[in-house]
């Protein structure tokens, strides 16, 4: 017999159905909780042992991506200074038997929301699994989306102050609209944003060396792309985790191909994933993109980011206006001046690494649920979609909160006190109500009987008997008092859990793991938060995580 204490109660995870976690819509629910629905927009079931065998069958040959990318990823990593663990992982790349793993999220200020570290321990944790169940040499790949240009998104970050109030940290950023984030170097506003940051997260014994390394990433003069590239090889490339820069020029050529094909065949892609878009319709699900019906797949980075669109025989990009075969010198020419869009980018993004399966998040699932016959089309095997760990983290008060109230977690969002006010109703019985009601009437009803009774022998005691009665009430007065501040301090404490519990939870409103910053969390558990998010079994993907570090 084991002499180990069982866990703490709040240290167990506690499983939310996705089904019942706010924002997640049917088409996420149902790909894990009822995949043969959707089988026909994907290659196979992540949960199925056959369908692994046959994405691992489909990208572990030499043919299936390019023999430069290995080195290519080293390069970068050299450049930023990456842990020797990450570099000595994309070496793995080399191995022309190899499989990657492969997530991916734009560069968000301070490393993102929480949701881009999930998605990186996700695919570590996954890597790790095809190397052991399967016997493939697996490299867990964050892929950076360093061409999007939606610059509002990535210049902010949330954070829970110590008061648990939340705060946004913004970095001022001087581009026009329509720039890469590539393009964009930090200057002189990055101090202001480290203020900000360092004033709003609460004083730990972590905050120092977090605070530490962050500036020693944002530093003043480098590459937003950069930085946020240098921060997550900090955080998780001693685990094995390989950041790819997808803006680096010297892998356009490597995917010139696909962008030469879809110059020539322009409108194909766009129509392809509308027409499964109408197809996921059709089963009961939603689209997650709709294409126009002029649109071609492909960017021009050429100081800014214009769309290519038909005109005609032509192709346009912003006022440039060419033919095909204009377009495709242009190409040979300069085939870092072209980049994907969200439909060609898992195209581009698994022709350069040998990709068997993808981790996604909920919407992302939606989008390549429209792109089955674009791979087709583009003859690169489509890889399997994991979803990625889904988790809201609280401190130990607030899982004993839930797991005390037993409170669905979705009645916390909604910012008002409708789920407060049924809370507080129900920790006053109505029984008690009732009884103190009847203990009064009784009190009165049976001492205006003795009154009566007594009055019969001797009236002088009708006053005495007044007198009884009138301390009996009192008495029970008294104590319908004391119960009444019991439940008000009772409601009390439980109007601050409930707050604390919807602050940390639903954050103004919305999921935490969508707008609250990983560092946030890592300044308030250090270390201890990767650790335990690689290494917790518990933890699948089928369910959203409420987790007490």
């Amino acid at each position: 017999m084991s002499s180990e204490l069982p866990p703490p109660p709040h240290s167990v995870p506690l499983p939310v159905d996705l089904q019942e976690f706010p924002g997640i819509k049917r088409l996420a629910a149902e790909y894990v909780a009822n995949f043969d629905a959707l089988q026909p927009f994907f290659a196979g079931n992540p949960a199925d042992d056959d369908a692994w065998r046959a994405a691992i069958a489909a990208r572990s040959q030499p043919d299936r991506h390019p023999a430069a990318i290995g080195g290519m990823v080293r390069t970068q990593q050299r450049a930023r200074g990456a842990p020797k663990a990450a570099i000595d992982a994309a070496a793995g790349l080399d191995d022309p038997g190899s499989v990657a793993v492969v997530t991916g999220q734009q560069a968000g200020l301070f490393g993102g929301p929480l949701y881009t570290l999930l998605k990186a321990v996700s695919a570590i944790r996954l890597a790790r699994r095809v190397e052991r169940d399967f016997g493939v040499p697996a490299v867990a790949v964050f892929w950076v989306d360093a061409e999007d240009h939606d610059l509002d998104e990535i210049r902010t970050c949330g954070v829970l102050d110590a008061d648990q109030a939340f705060t946004t940290v913004a970095l001022e950023i001087n581009a026009r609209a329509g720039t890469p984030a590539a393009a964009v170097r930090l200057g002189r506003g990055i101090e202001p944003a480290f203020d900000a940051l360092a004033a709003a997260l609460p004083k730990t014994d972590f905050t120092a060396e977090v605070l530490g390394n962050l500036r020693r990433a944002y530093a003043n003069g480098s590459g937003l792309v950069a930085a946020f590239a240098t921060w997550l090889e900090r955080l998780l490339g001693e685990h094995g985790l390989v950041v790819f820069d997808a803006a680096d020029p010297a892998a356009k050529p490597l995917a010139a191909d696909l962008f030469a094909r879809e110059i020539r065949s322009a409108g194909t892609s766009s129509s392809l994933a509308r027409s499964a878009g109408d197809r996921l319709r059709q089963a009961g699900f939603h689209a997650q993109v709709d294409p126009p019906a002029n649109g071609v797949s492909l960017f021009l980075q050429d100081g800014d980011r214009r769309a290519f669109r038909m005109d005609g025989d032509r192709l346009r990009a912003g006022d440039d206006a060419r033919d095909r075969a204009a377009w495709l010198d242009r190409l040979r020419a300069d085939a870092a001046s072209f980049s994907p869009n969200v439909l060609l980018r898992p195209i581009v993004q698994d022709r350069l690494f040998p990709t068997v399966c993808y981790v996604a998040g909920p919407n992302e699932l939606a989008y390549v649920a429209q792109l089955k016959p674009v791979y087709a089309h583009f003859g690169v095997p489509m890889p399997l979609f994991a979803p990625r760990l889904s988790a809201t983290l609280v401190d130990p008060a607030v899982m004993k909160f839930l797991r005390r109230t037993e409170i669905p977690l979705a009645t916390l969002q909604p910012q008002d006190e409708s789920a407060l006010n049924r809370l507080l109703g129900a920790q006053l019985p109505a029984t008690v109500e009732q009884a103190l009601q009847a203990a009064g009437d009784t009190i009165r009803g049976r001492m205006a009987a003795v009154a009566a009774a007594v009055a019969e022998v001797d009236p002088t005691l009708t006053g005495a008997a007044e007198s009884t009665r009138g301390r009996m009430e009192r008495d029970l007065g008294a104590l319908q008092h004391k119960v009444v501040q019991a439940a008000k301090r009772r409601h009390q404490t439980l109007r601050r859990q409930f707050t604390r519990a919807q602050s940390q939870i639903f954050p103004r409103g919305n999921p935490q793991e969508r707008v609250i910053a990983g560092v946030c969390f890592l300044n308030r558990y250090g270390d201890t938060l990767v650790d335990r998010l690689l290494s917790d079994a518990t933890l699948d993907t089928n369910r959203h995580w409420v987790i007490a570090v």
